[in-house]
C-alpha cells in the first residue's frame, strides 16, 4: 500500500523550503537509516556486532549505523544490553543535553527508553536518572529497557506531568522533553503515519506541548539547562513553541548549539534551536531547542532512598549479606515492596507510581534470598563465577532450557556471552539450573 504526503504538507513544506523543497521530497522517497547505540558499560568485540556500521556523527563514541539487513534485535546480545536500536536523529536531543555524572537528569516523556538509557549512559552510574511515561503498558516497556541496559541508578514513575511539578519544584539539573507530536519527521519511516496527519494536528499536539514544558519549566533547577524535542517539521509545535517558552517564562533563554553532521559539515544552532531534515543529514526528521534557566538557589529535596520507600527488611537484608558474602555485590539501603534495592537519594515520591527504583536486588524464597534478573544484567561478569556459553547455547539459555555445567561449577553463577552476563543459573551435578525469567523468554 501507497501513502502519498498529504497536499496540505506539500504546500506548507515548499513554503517552508523554498529551493530546497524539492530535495526534501525526493529524500522522503529513499530509505529510511536504521541506528543503534552501543552499551558502554557492556563493550563487546566489534566482530560479533551484526550490520554495525560507520559512527553516527553526533554521538560518534556509542552511535553506529545499522544495515537495513540487520537482525541485530533477534542476537542474545540485544538481551544482554549490549546497545539499544536507535534512529540516528534520536540520539541528537541528549547529545544537545549533554547530561554529566552526578546530575539529576528528568526525562519526562521518556517511553520506550531510547533517549532515557542514553542520558544513562552519560550518567556513568552517578546521580539519578528519573523517566516517566504516562501511559501504563509503555510505563512498562521502559522499565523492562532500563532494566535490560543494566541502568543501576534510575526511578521509572508513570503520571502525568502536572503530578510531579508540585512535589518537585527546581529539582533537576537537566530535564528533556522529546515531546509527543504530530510525527512529520517519521514520514520517511513510517509512511503510515502519512494517512493520520492532518492540517490540525500541529494545533492540537502544541496545545499539550505547552502544558507539558509548563511543568518541565516548574521542575528545572536555577541554572538549569531544558531540551525541547519532537520528531516533527512545522514551525506551530517548534520554533513557535520556543517563543511562547521565551515569552511565558522571562527566566528562561535559548542557548546556541553545534552539531557535527558528518563529511566536516556542523550543524549550527546560534539561537538555540534547529531543524534535522533528512535530505540534509544522515537521519530522519527532528527538531531539538536547548533553553537555560536563570541562576537562583532552590531547595534540596532528595533524601536517602529508604526514607522515600522502606528500610531493608532484617530478614531479608541478612538473607542478602549471606548469599552476596562470597561476590562483589552492591549494597542495599532500601526495600520497595518485597524487593531489595541499592538506590541512590530519590526526589519525594508519595502518591506517585513508582514501576523501578534503583537496582532491583532480589527477595525471599522461603527464607532463601533469590537474585533478580535486573542484578545480573547490572553486574560486571566478573562480578561472580559464570559459565561462558556458545551463541547456540545462549538462545538455549534465553528461551529458559537447562545447560549443562562442569561437574567443579556449583552454586549462583552468570551464564555469559561475549563476556556479557545473560542472567542468573544454578549449577549442581553438571547441570545450570535455567533461572532467566519467564516473561522474557523467547518463544
Amino acid at each position: 500500500m501507497t501513502f502519498p504526503l498529504p497536499e496540505a504538507f506539500i504546500a506548507r513544506m515548499r513554503t517552508q523550503l523554498g529551493a530546497h523543497a524539492d530535495a526534501y521530497f525526493s529524500a522522503l522517497e529513499e530509505p529510511y537509516l536504521r541506528g543503534v547505540r552501543l552499551n558502554p558499560r557492556k563493550p563487546v568485540r566489534p566482530d560479533v556486532l551484526d550490520g554495525f556500521g560507520d559512527p553516527v556523527p553526533w554521538n560518534a563514541a556509542c552511535g553506529r549505523y545499522l544495515a537495513m539487513d540487520s537482525a541485530a534485535g533477534l542476537d542474545p546480545l540485544h538481551e544482554a544490553g549490549a546497545y539499544y536500536i536507535q534512529e540516528p536523529s534520536a540520539m541528537a536531543p541528549v547529545a544537545i543535553l549533554n547530561p554529566q555524572p552526578g546530575e539529576r537528569v528528568l526525562d519526562l516523556c521518556a517511553a520506550p527508553g531510547g533517549k532515557s538509557t542514553q542520558i544513562a549512559d552519560a550518567l556513568c552510574g552517578e546521580g539519578l536518572l528519573v523517566c516517566n511515561e504516562p501511559v501504563p503498558s509503555r510505563a512498562k516497556i521502559l522499565s523492562r529497557n532500563i532494566e535490560r541496559m543494566g541502568v543501576p541508578n534510575a526511578l521509572v514513575v508513570s503520571a502525568d506531568p502536572e503530578k510531579f511539578s508540585p512535589i518537585w519544584p527546581e529539582c533537576f539539573d537537566a530535564i528533556l522533553v522529546d515531546a509527543p507530536c504530530s510525527g512529520e519527521g517519521m514520514f520517511r519511516r513510517h509512511p503510515e503515519t502519512r494517512a493520520e496527519w492532518n492540517e490540525s494536528s500541529p494545533a492540537g499536539c502544541a496545545s499539550r506541548q505547552r502544558h507539558i514544558l509548563t511543568h518541565a519549566v516548574r521542575m528545572l533547577k536555577p541554572g538549569g539547562r531544558l531540551v525541547y524535542s519532537t520528531c516533527t517539521l512545522n514551525h506551530e509545535e517548534n520554533e513557535e513553541i520556543v517563543a511562547w517558552l521565551l515569552e511565558s517564562f522571562p527566566e528562561l533563554s535559548t542557548v546556541p548549539f553545534s552539531l557535527d553532521i558528518g563529511q566536516g559539515r556542523t550543524l549550527d544552532a546560534p539561537e538555540g534551536m534547529a531543524h534535522f531534515y533528512p535530505h540534509e543529514l544522515k537521519g530522519e526528521g527532528h527538531f531539538a531547542a536547548q533553553l537555560r534557566k536563570a541562576d537562583g538557589e532552590a531547595d534540596d529535596l532528595f533524601t536517602p532512598a529508604a526514607q522515600q520507600l522502606s528500610k531493608p527488611d532484617k530478614a531479608l537484608l541478612a538473607a542478602y549479606q549471606t548469599f552476596s558474602r562470597a561476590f562483589d555485590l552492591p549494597e542495599a539501603n532500601a526495600q520497595m515492596g518485597d524487593t531489595l534495592l541499592c538506590c541512590p537519594a530519590l526526589p519525594p515520591i508519595k502518591g506517585v507510581k513508582v514501576l523501578r527504583a534503583g537496582l532491583q536486588l532480589g527477595g525471599l524464597k522461603g527464607k532463601v534470598f533469590a537474585p533478580d534478573h535486573a542484578l545480573a544484567i547490572a553486574l560486571p561478569a566478573d562480578a561472580m563465577p559464570t559459565l561462558p556459553l556458545s551463541r547456540e547455547d545462549a538462545l538455549k539459555y534465553q528461551s529458559g532450557e537447562s545447560i549443562a555445567a562442569p561437574d567443579e561449577l556449583t552454586g549462583w553463577c552468570l551464564p555469559t556471552y561475549e563476556g556479557l552476563a545473560l542472567g542468573f543459573g544454578k549449577a549442581s551435578s553438571g547441570q545450570m539450573k535455567n533461572h532467566y525469567p519467564k516473561g522474557l523468554r523467547r518463544p
